[in-house]
C-alpha cells in the first residue's frame, strides 16, 4: 500500500486543486470527503478511483480501489470540513445520463448559485421520488464540494443533467409533459394544480427567480401562498413543498 506522510507531495498538491471548479475541470475528477459519502460513492456507479485514508481508518481499504495511506497532516490538507473524518476519495465526474422518455418528475434550476440549496434539493428530488434534476447554464458547479456533502449521498443516486433549460423545456414539451414555473407574481397558488405522473417543475436563481423568458414557456406559473410578513421563501424549501405536492 502506497503511504504518503508531507503535505507537499505533488499528488497531493495535484489533489488540492480539486477543490477548484478550474482544477476539477482540468483534471476531470472531483474530491469527496467523509466516511458516509465515501460510502454512497462505492455504492454507486461512480467510479473510485483512489481511496485516501489515515492509519485510524485503514478498515475502508478496498481490494478493487487503489488506496493510499495519509499522514493526519496530508489528510487535513486535503479537507475543507472543520473536523475531518480521515477518509477521501478521488472520483471520476458520472458520465452524463443517457436521455431518454421523461417519464417521472424533473425538478430544473435556474441559474441557482447556493450550494447548499443544490444539493439539498438534489436530496429532497430522490427522497420525493423524481427522476431526475436539470441543473442550467449558470448554476454552481454539480462537484463543488458543499453541493456534493449537502446531497448527503443522492449525487451518487439521482440522474442529474446539465444543460441549457430552454432547450430542455422542448424536450418536456415534445413530450407532452407539463411544465410548472415558480414565481411570486402572476402565478395561481400550487393547490390548484393536481397531482401529476409526470411533470417538469422550474425554480430559479435565489435573488432573480426564474428568468421571464422560461416563464413564458411554461403551462402554468405557480406560487407558495405566505404569510404577509415573509417576502419568499428559500428556494430549497419551497422545491420540497411542490415536489411533495405535485408528484402523484
Amino acid at each position: 500500500m502506497k503511504r504518503i506522510d508531507s503535505a507537499k507531495n505533488e499528488q497531493v498538491k495535484n489533489w488540492k486543486k480539486l477543490h477548484t471548479k478550474k482544477g476539477r475541470q482540468k483534471l476531470e475528477r472531483f474530491l469527496i470527503e467523509g466516511d458516509h459519502l465515501v460510502k454512497e460513492a462505492l455504492a454507486s456507479n461512480v467510479r473510485v478511483e483512489t481511496l485516501l485514508f489515515t492509519e485510524k481508518h485503514k478498515s475502508v481499504a478496498r481490494n478493487d480501489v487503489q488506496g493510499v495511506l495519509v499522514s493526519d497532516s496530508v489528510m487535513k490538507e486535503l479537507t475543507v470540513t472543520e473536523n475531518p473524518q480521515g477518509v477521501v476519495a478521488i472520483c471520476e465526474p458520472p458520465p452524463s445520463p443517457p436521455v431518454e422518455t421523461l417519464a417521472g418528475g424533473y425538478v430544473l434550476l435556474d441559474r441557482l448559485q447556493d450550494p447548499g440549496n443544490v444539493g439539498t434539493i438534489i436530496r429532497t428530488a430522490l427522497a420525493a421520488g423524481m427522476s431526475g434534476v436539470v441543473l442550467g447554464s449558470g448554476s454552481v458547479d454539480l462537484f463543488n464540494g458543499k453541493v456534493v456533502r449537502a446531497t448527503q449521498g443522492a449525487l451518487f443516486h439521482l440522474p442529474v443533467f446539465q444543460g441549457n433549460l430552454k432547450e430542455w423545456i422542448l424536450r418536456f414539451q415534445e413530450q407532452d409533459i407539463p411544465l410548472y414555473g415558480t414565481a411570486l407574481h402572476d402565478a395561481e397558488p400550487y393547490t390548484i394544480v393536481s397531482r401529476q405522473n409526470s411533470f417538469a417543475l422550474v425554480l430559479g436563481n435565489e435573488g432573480e427567480g426564474v428568468d421571464p423568458v422560461l416563464l413564458r414557456q411554461t403551462n402554468q406559473n405557480i406560487c407558495i401562498p405566505q404569510n404577509y410578513k415573509t417576502e419568499s421563501l428559500n428556494v430549497a424549501v419551497a422545491a420540497g413543498i411542490l415536489m411533495y405536492a405535485l408528484k402523484k
